[in-house]
């Protein structure tokens, strides 16, 4: 397989903190579905200059039911995991490793004909806050073809196949995330990780 990026070695790590929610311009990052550590699944996620932004390295467990995105140190950032005795896909988003408080609720959509809708994503308000942020994933994560909107629709991320190099092909495994300003580029990349459990097949096969 090609190189990803020429910098991106499991010897040479640059530090790199999460990308900032204010920053003025969007964020472009290229996506690996691969660990740079373990073998097996994993994610590597590389900023626009190539250097290492965000990993996943704990992807293999038997139940996925809990999943950490850590930062280039390996420090983590988010942790991921599916909500107990819930019908269909449920997850919840926790800041670090806490295990109490979550940040947000992921559900997937229930495909009605004619829906783009993949999931929604409601921010964990205490008590019965009516005020709560809330996001809706439309698109084909089979495609690599998904945009993040928030609660007015406006447009917050992207996932979409990377173009690659003059006579370099690059399969569904590497993607490129744009993470428009205002968005954090974690949460941003916690939402690909989600969208990838519930409809990635780790067969020949793509779901849609």
């Amino acid at each position: 397989m090609a190189k990803v990026h020429p910098s991106a070695t499991a010897s040479s790590r640059p530090s790199l903190p999460a990308l900032p929610a204010s920053s003025a311009e969007a964020a472009s990052l290229t996506v690996w579905r691969k660990s740079l550590v373990f073998h097996g699944d994993g994610f590597t996620v590389f900023d626009a200059k190539g250097n290492l932004a965000f990993r996943v390295e704990n992807y293999p467990s038997a139940s996925r039911a809990e999943i950490v995105l850590m930062d280039a140190d390996g420090k983590p950032l988010l942790t991921i995991r599916r909500k107990k005795l819930s019908l269909g896909d449920h997850w919840l988003i926790y800041d670090g490793e806490a295990a109490t408080n979550p940040q947000f609720a992921v559900k997937k959509h229930v495909n009605l004909i004619g829906s783009r809708s993949l999931v929604h994503v409601t921010a964990c308000c205490p008590g019965a806050a009516k005020s709560c942020l809330s996001y809706e994933v439309e698109g084909s994560y089979s495609r690599r073809c998904c945009t993040v909107y928030d609660h007015r629709r406006r447009q917050l991320a992207q996932i979409m196949r990377k173009e690659a190099s003059p006579g370099v092909a690059l399969g569904a495994d590497v993607f490129r995330l744009i993470v428009e300003p205002g968005l954090d580029a974690a949460f941003a990349m916690a939402v690909v990780i989600l969208l990838d459990q519930m409809f990635e097949s780790r067969g020949s096969i793509l779901r849609v």
